[in-house]
């Protein structure tokens, strides 16, 4: 949005890179402005051999834990970030700030992990609540929302291939994940304008 926006790039694809590759980015627009962005976020993983955890399983889907003094069934999925995806009955009912730093540095994730909060409401939509590694509970998160859903897919709650829409505090996102891609698209919106002085 920066980009086009500012006249900086004037095409509605493009390539950016970033720490976990390059990432194509189709942009949509009204009146001249990004109003919304769909990107090839590339393929989940679901194996546990790249994560580095303590936990001897090829992969971790649907597997129980004791967490803050809670049990959860969760499923880790790596989307150029490690996730842990838990499974709960109501995220409001969730206490993120207790819980997100006790799956964060958990023992079964040595290298800390970011973690997602959920609640399949129906085979197109999902609730989340976000803890990232190192920030905090955060308002949405693009790689969370994906890893949402691939867990979500991964224990048979969703459907590969099929648009599923994720509500985070911060807004709607629509994950469509298959074995080739995942793509994520949302709204682009200007929050602020600030100035860096030197």
């Amino acid at each position: 949005k920066y980009l086009y926006d500012n006249g900086l790039v004037k095409k509605e694809d493009m390539r950016i890179e970033t720490g976990a590759g390059v990432r194509e980015v189709h942009l949509y627009t009204a009146n001249g402005l990004v109003t919304s962005a769909c990107v090839d976020m590339g393929r989940a993983s679901l194996d546990a051999a790249a994560f580095r955890f303590a936990i001897a399983e090829k992969t971790v889907v649907d597997y129980p834990v004791y967490i803050g003094g809670q049990s959860f069934n969760i499923t880790c999925v790596d989307v150029g970030e490690p996730h842990c995806v838990a499974f709960c009955p109501r995220i409001d009912d969730v206490d993120v700030e207790f819980l997100g730093p006790r799956f964060e540095q958990a023992p079964y994730f040595p290298e800390r992990i970011n973690a997602e909060f959920i609640r399949v409401v129906n085979p197109s939509t999902i609730k989340m609540r976000v803890w990232e590694r190192g920030s905090g509970e955060i308002m949405a998160s693009g790689t969370g929302a994906c890893a949402a859903v691939v867990a979500a897919v991964a224990n048979g709650m969703c459907e590969k291939g099929r648009d599923v829409t994720v509500r985070a505090a911060g807004g709607d996102l629509v994950v469509n994940y298959t074995d080739e891609k995942i793509t994520l698209t949302g709204d682009a919106k200007l929050v602020y304008i600030g100035e860096a002085l030197y």
